[in-house]
């Protein structure tokens, strides 16, 4: 489907440039599991003594391949680490079988690698409902084994796309110590995004040293101030998963480092943000900022319930400044809220304040903040200290087109 897709007008202009990761390599293949001649498998094979991490939706319908996850996250382990993954085709909802697959996947990722099975993590991403052809796969794990290099992370971000109009990467160096302290992470999503506990695929790496235990809780608080803040059609994947792996080999232990800690949100983040620019059929990238609310919490569901409301998402694809849909949506969250203290801005036009259109608003004002291609709705609740910032995009014709194609 992604290779019949235009590229996002919102897409970045290149895909970065991603340092290598020591102790860390990659390796990705087509295995033809549900298009021929793609590339649609992917191995990332971490060192002994790495530490791994990570957070997977909490929908009561998630894969085999998240319980699989679950189930081996919490170990403690310096053997090293593989996380193998595939497209096009989720290993959802596929009852026995899938549970099967992971297993025969899991097992030969371990024999080729020398790794036990409770070292590799899998994950599938695409249609639902279908057996994975797991004997494809299973046939390129030998191969990728011997094609791992250090230098191949954009060869995995390309790999695991799906309805992405684009490969997804991010990196920064952060100094400590007087030393770099590299981190790089890739991510897919486009469609079925709205967040809960992961989102989508992600894989983060740095050559940091940090405890299993202090990466979790890093990864687990960064996770929720971005992924966990996004939403581009309110619906909870099956299959998301976040997964760190930090290998050590620059020998700095970054344990409470905040310099670390904000290097690491900003990938987090450029990741969350371009999955966004990547939902389907999205011409519009759009930052909703909560204000006033009674919590930070309550805050956040305002934010949502505007951020996945379809009324206030199409009147952004039609650049229509229609506020009292974001006035609906307030009303609606369930989160407390007062008519006559609220405050709406489209970017810094004042639209409306206590209960009624602002006296200074002018309609023109409006429609041309909503011609910009990134958008900015601030809304202040005016009960309260809570805040919160979510994103978005727009709803056009093409993500039904897309959906309504979906498995064709």
């Amino acid at each position: 489907m992604a290779d019949a897709l235009p590229k996002s007008p919102l897409a970045p202009a290149a895909f970065p440039d991603l340092p290598v990761i020591k102790g860390v390599r990659f390796a990705a293949a087509a295995a033809g599991v549900k298009y021929q001649d793609r590339t649609d498998v992917m191995l990332a094979m971490l060192d002994p003594g790495s530490t791994v991490a990570g957070v997977f939706t909490r929908s009561k319908t998630r894969s085999a391949n998240v319980l699989d996850c679950e189930a081996k996250i919490g170990a403690d382990s310096d053997v090293g680490a593989a996380i193998f993954v595939n497209s096009g085709n989720s290993n959802a909802f596929t009852g026995r079988a899938g549970g099967e697959s992971v297993a025969a996947i899991c097992t030969a990722v371990a024999q080729s690698t020398g790794l036990p099975e409770a070292r590799v993590f899998t994950a599938s991403t695409g249609v639902i409902g279908e057996r994975l052809p797991h004997d494809r796969i299973i046939a390129k794990v030998d191969a990728l084994c011997e094609g791992l290099r250090a230098d191949a992370l954009e060869d995995a971000a390309e790999a695991i796309r799906t309805t992405d109009t684009f490969a997804k990467g991010s990196a920064t160096t952060v100094e400590l110590n007087g030393q770099p302290v590299q981190i790089a992470g890739i991510a897919k999503g486009s469609g079925m995004i709205a967040p809960d506990m992961a989102t989508m695929l992600v894989y983060i790496f740095t050559d940091a040293k940090i405890a299993r235990a202090e990466l979790q809780a890093l990864v687990s608080r960064l996770n929720d101030q971005s992924f966990n803040c996004i939403t581009v059609d309110g619906d909870t994947s099956t299959s998301d998963t976040l997964l760190m792996g930090a290998t050590g080999a620059s020998g700095i232990d970054v344990a409470g480092n905040a310099e670390f800690e904000t290097a690491l949100r900003t990938v987090f983040l450029d990741l969350a943000h371009q999955v966004v620019r990547d939902g389907e059929g999205a011409t519009k990238f759009v930052e909703i900022q909560i204000t006033g609310a009674f919590s930070d919490a309550e805050a956040k569901t305002h934010g949502l319930a505007i951020a996945n409301s379809p009324l206030v998402k199409t009147a952004i694809a039609g650049e229509d400044p229609n506020w009292g849909r974001v006035v609906m949506a307030i009303g609606k969250s369930g989160a407390a809220a007062e008519r006559d203290l609220l405050s709406i801005s489209f970017g810094d036009v004042l639209v409306a304040e206590k209960g009624w259109v602002s006296p200074k608003y002018r309609e023109d004002l409006g429609a041309a903040e909503m011609k910009k291609q990134n958008i900015t709705l601030k809304v202040d609740l005016g009960i309260g200290s809570g805040t919160a910032t979510v994103w978005t995009c727009d709803l056009t014709h093409q993500y039904i087109s897309i959906n309504a194609d979906y498995r064709s």
